[in-house]
């Protein structure tokens, strides 16, 4: 019976472990996301120096349509925003 309630015990300290983790991750996982959509709009032409990209929470993405929305991450309660400065052409 002992063995039961420790393994029990040590079962719900890993899992809220995991879900703390995984919290403190959704940072990193954006930073990520945002890393790879900038990679492959500079690899398409337009220069680092000509356009932004902010994490945004949901709530505060401009609906207006002056910014795109080019992604999401942390399990899509953050949107990834492209500003773009001035034309390149």
């Amino acid at each position: 019976m002992k063995h039961s309630i420790w393994s029990s015990l040590l079962l719900c300290t890993v899992a809220t472990s995991a879900v703390a983790t995984s919290a403190l991750a959704t940072p990193n996982s954006c930073e990520t996301v945002k890393a790879s959509i900038q990679q492959k709009i500079i690899n398409n032409g337009v220069p680092e120096s000509e356009f932004s990209l902010t994490i945004v929470p949901n709530d505060e993405v401009d609906q207006s349509g002056a910014n795109s929305v080019v992604g999401h991450c942390a399990n899509d309660t953050y949107k990834i925003v492209y500003t773009r400065f001035r034309d390149a052409h």
